[in-house]
């Protein structure tokens, strides 16, 4: 009996995954399309040079190069540990690395279809508030016996996860930047960055979509508020970004995927404050924590789970109080995150457009050995 009473609820949430999907087929390719252009004409090979201490210039270029690489938080952490094994700073990796989930591009873009703009800027804006306050937990606790033991644990090679995609370098770096990107090399490394982000991420947008249809669907409205202290505004504006992270902890979603499940908190009741910390919290959920023990040791995976939640915590109140007093934090709670019938509209043209530029995208990785280049991943 408790089976066929549960169908329709199970059947909802999975209306509502899809029709999340829906809105953000578009934004998802043109997010990775631009990503991929970035990462064809931006080589990997210059990160660690480019990273050699922790002053404000070299944290303002891993900023920079975190932006341009891929959003897979798997394959951030990866690349940070290699760019930290090659001798960058270990406080330039760990910013590159909140970077590379924070600053993205098609982070940006799906925030502003699921969310609206303000969510996108508050995003941006307090990922650059929390790489600061991080660094200044690091000047101030993190021990160089500490990063002496990391680098020991760093060198034995212990694997992770999206270990040859954090490698992965084509970038074209001879000549003009239109010629690069619109030569035959270029257009191949395009192909192969959109195909292998997709790869990368698919799982966590997947994972994303599910549990944020099921949180909508299922789980009474009363019950998130009463847990985001609701009818308490006050308490609530702290209690949010603390509650954030936390809740990305437990939920295993990260990259770009947490997006439609923090539309989904953000309808139900938690703060604004709490929904930007709850996207910074990816880069702590308890699969990347087992592979920071493993990359750099215990001791200083329980540091970065230390620091970086209370940076992400920080970082989100200072946002949450910083967009109220400037009058940019929104009120209604109306985040787009489903349709309610799929119709023949902007939305959809522009995922016809973007599934035919895919299929070209994945056309072409398949004729230039993606396949063979994947399988050596």
């Amino acid at each position: 009996m408790l089976m066929p009473a549960l169908l329709p609820s199970i059947g909802h949430a999975l209306w509502m995954a899809f029709a999340m999907f829906w809105e953000i087929f578009w934004p998802l390719n043109l997010g990775f399309l631009l990503s991929a252009i970035v990462q064809a004409v931006v080589s990997k090979a210059e990160m660690t040079r480019l990273l050699p201490d922790d002053s404000p210039k070299t944290l303002a270029v891993a900023c920079g190069l975190g932006a341009a690489s891929s959003s897979c938080s798997y394959a951030a952490v990866a690349l940070a540990r290699s760019i930290f094994r090659k001798g960058a700073n270990f406080t330039a990796a760990m910013v590159f690395e909140m970077a590379s989930t924070n600053l993205v591009i098609e982070l940006g873009i799906i925030m502003i279809v699921l969310l609206g703009w303000q969510f996108a800027l508050a995003e941006a804006v307090g990922a650059v508030v929390m790489v600061s306050i991080l660094a200044i937990l690091f000047r101030l606790f993190l021990r160089p016996a500490l990063v002496d033991e990391a680098r020991k644990q760093a060198v034995k090679g212990l694997r992770g996860k999206m270990e040859g995609h954090a490698e992965m370098d084509m970038a074209v770096t001879d000549g003009p930047i239109i010629k690069r990107i619109l030569s035959s090399e270029g257009r191949t490394a395009i192909s192969h960055y959109f195909v292998m982000d997709w790869i990368a991420v698919w799982k966590d947008i997947a994972g994303g979509l599910l549990i944020a249809g099921v949180f909508a669907a299922i789980v009474p409205t009363n019950v998130w508020r009463s847990l985001f202290l609701s009818s308490h505004p006050l308490l609530a504006q702290f209690w949010g970004p603390i509650a954030g992270p936390f809740i990305a902890i437990i939920s295993f979603v990260c990259s770009v995927g947490n997006v439609p499940l923090a539309a989904a908190l953000w309808n139900s009741g938690i703060s604004f404050g709490g929904v930007i910390a709850f996207v910074f919290g990816d880069l702590i959920v308890l699969p990347i924590l087992d592979i920071y023990r493993r990359y750099y040791g215990a001791k200083m995976s329980a540091f970065l789970l230390a620091t970086f939640y209370a940076s992400m915590t920080l970082g989100a109140l200072a946002i949450e109080f910083l967009f109220q007093a400037a009058g940019l934090a929104p009120v209604q709670r109306q985040a787009q995150i489903v349709e309610g019938a799929i119709t023949l509209n902007y939305t959809a043209i522009l995922n016809v457009v973007f599934l035919i530029l895919a299929a070209m995208l994945g056309i072409r990785f398949l004729r230039t050995g993606g396949l063979a280049m994947l399988r050596m991943m």
